[in-house]
């Protein structure tokens, strides 16, 4: 496989060690599939960055570590490498671990493997529960600090949470429903894609304490699980579903809508209005083609220049920073898609 990097380098870009950097460069026997994308995607990820190896300035190793679904990640990883020519001091070194599900015993293996080889500072968008939290506390206590993206973990000693202000998220979501909807009655169908995932639980609480107030004969339907992914969503659709006759709308916090709209239409159940989250692909395909009608959206660009000057406060390098840096709240309906977006 031809390249330029030493292997030292490419083994530090992939989190994984000379020995197997060597069997992958050279095609040997007993690598497995994942391994080589790893590698691979680091050898992507070197070459991206060379044009800033001329740049002045200290040179930082970042760990970006993202549960979610395709869409989303590919979204953080998009804006995350948009933005490393707009920072002056430093060079940035991103180093992607982008999963749809972690498991909790593989969210601390990832962990501890970046505490192990070193790090200037982590990217993270994962669950809120003990095990992270205690991770994150590992991490900062070794000098490594951590930039909650999205969804926070405010029990840990993390640095600081940048993204959109989840709780005022929610908020919106029940007023715009109250809004449009002409019923006094009915029923609202909500759905997170993980109910360890902070930024949804806010998301949820604030809007169904709203709504309710709002709309107090509305009766509101949650599922929570699915991941954001379609086979997961539509079993956890077709169980609670049962004894529902009707759906009003939907406020949809965590992804999977094309699964949501296709199980509500089969079963006869199609809502007239529909809130959706982030301008990944398919929310872009379906609010162009009128199958939903709002996607609350933030600027994911702007999200990442303010993780990384976090990440450059916390080592000296720029002013001291927030700890929470809050994404303006972006209303999108068909007919005002942003002029350049992160979809």
């Amino acid at each position: 496989m031809t390249h330029r990097f030493p292997i030292k380098e490419i083994a530090r870009q992939s989190g994984l060690g000379t020995a197997t950097v060597d069997r992958v460069l050279n095609n040997r026997a007993h690598v497995s599939p994942q391994t080589r994308a790893r590698v691979l995607a680091a050898l992507e990820e070197l070459e991206a960055q060379e044009q800033q190896l001329s740049a002045r300035g200290r040179r930082m190793f970042v760990d970006v570590v993202v549960e979610a679904p395709r869409r989303f990640s590919r979204q953080i990883k998009t804006a995350c490498e948009a933005v490393l020519h707009t920072r002056s001091e430093a060079v940035f070194r991103p180093r992607f671990m982008l999963q749809e599900v972690m498991t909790e015993d593989e969210i601390v293996a990832c962990l501890k493997r970046i505490r192990k080889r070193g790090s200037h500072g982590v990217f993270l968008k994962a669950r809120d529960i003990p095990v992270v939290r205690d991770m994150v506390d590992m991490l900062e206590a070794a000098g490594i600090p951590v930039i909650t993206l999205v969804t926070d973990i405010p029990g840990s000693s993390r640095s600081s949470y940048v993204g959109i202000d989840n709780e005022k998220a929610g908020r919106t979501a029940a007023y715009l429903l109250h809004t449009v909807l002409a019923s006094e009655r009915g029923t609202i169908l909500t759905s997170r894609s993980q109910e360890a995932f902070r930024g949804e639980e806010e998301r949820y609480v604030e809007f169904r304490a709203l709504f309710l107030t709002l709309r107090p004969q509305y009766r509101i339907v949650e599922i929570a699980g699915g991941a954001g992914l379609p086979g997961d969503t539509i079993r956890l659709l077709n169980a609670e579903l049962t004894g529902v006759p009707s759906v009003d709308a939907v406020y949809s916090m965590g992804g999977g809508n094309r699964a949501i709209l296709d199980v509500l239409e089969a079963e006869g159940k199609a809502p007239r209005h529909f809130i959706a989250h982030d301008l990944d692909a398919e929310n872009t395909d379906l609010l162009r083609t009128g199958a939903i009608g709002f996607v609350l959206h933030h600027d994911l660009k702007l999200d990442m220049r303010r993780a990384f000057g976090a990440l450059s406060a916390r080592h000296g390098l720029l002013p001291p920073t927030d700890l929470a840096l809050f994404s303006d709240v972006q209303i999108i309906t068909p007919h005002n898609f942003p002029v350049t977006g992160d979809w």
